[in-house]
């Protein structure tokens, strides 16, 4: 029954044609790309490749994203992906951010950066940037993996991005400039594309002022797919773990949005950890959620409900045992693929939180440590760390998803922010 109301719920999120999307049509090319010969010539060959374009529907492949597992930094690499989709058939995945300028300066060994088995997909690729012309080759470029989905970083809060780079969250302060970049993206790629965001940034924290970004880049641009982080940036020199804690999360403004644009899909992130918390989201018409932490740190109870929680599938009797085996077939085959990356200690990596708060996990993580000093391949390591896991847990299945009363989105309906009505749609139609 799940299984079918997921399917029900994605074909509702299909975007429609509203008003504003027609009226979008009759607005100048200028106002997409200024006046200057370079911009424009970037709306010629855009309306070009437009045309030429073959889109396929993402709905006819894979069950929709439901649930997704964000993109981190560092940790949703390659070998957490092979890690995660051993577990959940149906999670959507995304790659940690690739800076455009990356791609383009690495277009001699790309594969090191932008392959991935076939087996992950759905996935998405998640790319920042400040330049319209990095921007373009990197999303031409990545056509060749078949990415499911490019997103865009507009929500990063490090210093590196936001401060120096500028781009990530800082680029939420310029909604013109982001319109411009996902029409660039959306135009050089053969997937759809999405936008990553905060709900704002020190003090242009209103409800209005979100409202503002979304209206402005779905009605110039193509994008019709935001995920929204449901905390602000703060960008006074905290860092990006105090990000993720100091500013108070207000799903309210997620569901008020899910208000005020019925006709773009809307994903909700920030504080979720579980799939019962991922359910009752939903239940209170999240279109999609997507987890961070939880999935990395926890990943075998977090993802190993997801197909059965949320996508409605038959349990299965799938094993850790299972997974580490077939695991090591893929360590194993990838190692110093590169030159001397990965290590061994990359591909170990995602395994840490396999075990979490299970028997044996501390002498596990042990032996982890002393075993890496010396490993030479995945099936050594495997065989020389496993002896701390009793078998009790290596073969044991995931078991029921956890249950509750989580009344967190239950009680937003009473605290939602005034509608919001598109002060510039007013000024350019009055």
């Amino acid at each position: 029954m799940m299984k079918s109301t997921g399917l029900i719920l994605f074909a509702s999120c299909t975007p429609k044609i509203s008003v504003t999307i027609k009226s979008h049509r009759r607005l100048s090319s200028n106002i997409f790309y200024g006046n200057s010969t370079k911009a424009r010539k970037l709306f010629a060959y855009n309306q070009k490749r437009q045309l030429n374009r073959k889109h396929v529907m993402v709905a006819a492949r894979y069950l929709p994203p439901l649930f997704s597992v964000a993109p981190m930094m560092d940790w949703t690499d390659n070998h957490y992906r092979t890690l995660a989709r051993l577990i959940s058939k149906h999670a959507w995945l995304y790659t940690e951010m690739l800076a455009a300028k990356t791609i383009v300066n690495q277009k001699g060994s790309l594969d090191k950066f932008l392959a991935y088995t076939s087996e992950q997909h759905p996935v998405v690729l998640q790319i920042g940037g400040s330049n319209l012309e990095d921007l373009a080759k990197a999303a031409e470029l990545a056509n060749a993996y078949c990415y499911d989905e490019i997103n865009f970083n507009c929500g990063c809060p490090s210093p590196k991005v936001a401060g120096h780079g500028c781009f990530g969250v800082r680029l939420m302060l310029d909604p013109e400039f982001v319109a411009e970049a996902m029409s660039v993206i959306a135009a050089n790629s053969d997937a759809p594309v999405s936008v990553k965001c905060r709900i704002g940034v020190d003090d242009h924290d209103s409800y209005n002022e979100l409202c503002e970004f979304i209206y402005k880049v779905s009605s110039r641009s193509p994008t019709r797919h935001f995920i929204i982080h449901s905390r602000k940036a703060l960008l006074n020199g905290i860092s990006p773990a105090d990000n993720r804690k100091i500013p108070p999360l207000k799903y309210e403004y997620y569901y008020a949005l899910l208000r005020d644009f019925p006709d773009l899909r809307l994903t909700i992130n920030g504080g979720i950890n579980g799939v019962d918390e991922v359910n009752a989201a939903r239940m209170e018409g999240a279109h999609g959620v997507m987890v961070g932490r939880a999935a990395y740190n926890n990943p075998w109870y977090t993802l190993g409900h997801v197909d059965t929680a949320v996508y409605g599938e038959p349990c299965t009797d799938l094993t850790r045992r299972q997974v580490l085996e077939k695991y090591m077939v893929y360590g194993d085959s990838i190692m110093r693929k590169y030159g001397h990356k990965p290590t061994i200690r990359d591909v170990v990596k995602p395994l840490l939180g396999l075990f979490h708060s299970e028997p044996g996990n501390g002498l596990w993580k042990r032996k982890v440590d002393a075993v890496l000093r010396h490993c030479p391949t995945m099936k050594f390591f495997l065989e020389e760390t496993l002896v701390a896991i009793p078998d009790s847990v290596l073969d044991s299945t995931v078991g029921e998803a956890p249950s509750g009363c989580i009344d967190t989105f239950v009680k937003l309906k009473g605290i939602l922010p005034p509608p919001y009505t598109a002060r510039e749609y007013e000024a350019l139609y009055a």
